[in-house]
């Protein structure tokens, strides 16, 4: 891999202290999965405002910006996520201790946010195509429920012309390459219920779910060769007070595996316990509330040869021990489903992802910016 060209470089060095402005101005406004468009508004304007007039917030929420995607050139896709785990619609305070910046979402996905802007209006103003379009987007719903909209639509937009999609997501110690899909239900139980005296006896709701949850956790999950198979319960409600027989109980259940065969597995063994359980007469409704695909027919050459090249990135950049590959449920999850080439890597180091005490090494973002500026150069080198 080349280092970056003096000006691209120099460019980056200048832009150090507007990072830290953007990424201070966007952890300061809301954006839960689905109510993105304050977000979206602002990265639309801030892409307008710095040369990229052709940036527009799509259908999903998505703030895309094309850069020579004319005819039918191959893209190349770069995006990262707008959406927190949050549901706060009040804006959030930023705290700085020294090098450590702590505020709900920082890291996750609004660090590396930033850092894709920051990348991107370097090639507005200085990109002239050889192969490849380029394509920038801040795309919305990829936390919980958010079910990956963001990323579909770009799939249904742009998917025969993607080359290969990068998402900028999570920290710079690993890059993903393999996708962990699940299936995510809400799984709703009627009975009877009554007076917790006069009717004692009935069948409680609660009780039939607790039942159900101690099924669902006895199962065993598969054991297939260098995968992983994960279930778990979220959320639990219901009962109506401390003397009455619950009617009604539900919960939150999901699946989870980056193995496609190993997902067919565990719906054949959910199926099979919610099928046993209505068979002793109690009244179960189940519902999908999100589905991620796992890996589809990507080629595996390609998708190596993607994955080393973030690897050199970030070492080039961030120095260090050679990063590893691994699992994960990301934006990903959408073109390596489809058979294009997919990997994730973030630009910071932190902790305390999808909690209120997340925190980054501030210092972390510039190499990490900058191993994000690596690789584009590197992909739009290739022939």
């Amino acid at each position: 891999m080349k280092p970056l060209d003096k000006d691209f470089k120099d460019y980056l060095d200048s832009s150090k202290d507007e990072l830290t402005e953007l990424l201070f101005t966007l952890c300061k406004i809301p954006a839960p999965s689905g109510m993105e468009e304050k977000r979206a508004e602002f990265c639309r304007d801030w892409f307008h405002k710095n040369g990229g007039e052709g940036a527009y917030i799509d259908d999903a929420l998505n703030v895309v910006l094309p850069l020579c995607c004319e005819g039918e050139r191959p893209i190349i896709c770069f995006m990262a996520h707008t959406d927190t785990v949050f549901p706060d619609l009040e804006p959030f305070e930023v705290k700085q201790e020294g090098d450590i910046v702590s505020c709900p979402g920082v890291g996750d996905d609004t660090a590396c946010l930033a850092s894709l802007m920051i990348v991107a209006r370097y090639f507005i103003k200085n990109y002239t195509p050889k192969k490849y379009g380029l394509l920038f987007v801040c795309n919305s719903c990829e936390e919980g429920l958010g079910n990956l909209k963001g990323t579909r639509k770009i799939a249904e937009d742009f998917g025969d012309l993607l080359e290969c999609l990068i998402s900028i997501d999570g920290t710079s110690e690993a890059v993903c390459n393999r996708a962990v899909g699940s299936t995510r239900y809400k799984i709703k139980i009627k009975t009877e219920g009554g007076h917790s005296f006069s009717d004692f006896g009935n069948d409680n709701a609660i009780a039939v779910a607790s039942a159900l949850i101690a099924r669902l956790y006895s199962i065993e999950v598969p054991d297939i060769e260098n995968t992983k198979t994960t279930y778990n319960v979220g959320m639990i409600s219901g009962g109506t007070s401390v003397n009455t027989i619950a009617e009604d109980a539900e919960f939150l259940y999901e699946y989870r595996s980056d193995s496609s065969e190993c997902l067919d597995i565990m719906k054949g063994i959910f199926d099979g316990i919610i099928s046993e359980f209505r068979g002793h007469g109690f009244d179960i409704e189940t519902e999908i509330l999100g589905q991620r695909p796992g890996m589809g027919p990507v080629d595996p050459v390609a998708e190596l040869e993607l994955s080393e090249l973030c690897a050199d990135a970030i070492e080039m950049a961030c120095g260090g021990e050679r990063v590893p590959f691994r699992s994960g449920s990301t934006d990903c999850n959408i073109p390596l489903s489809l058979g294009i080439p997919a990997a994730c890597f973030g630009s910071y180091i932190g902790g305390g992802a999808h909690t209120r005490d997340e925190w980054i090494s501030l210092k972390s973002i510039y190499p990490g910016t900058e191993a994000v500026a690596l690789l584009i150069s590197a992909l739009i080198e290739r022939e």
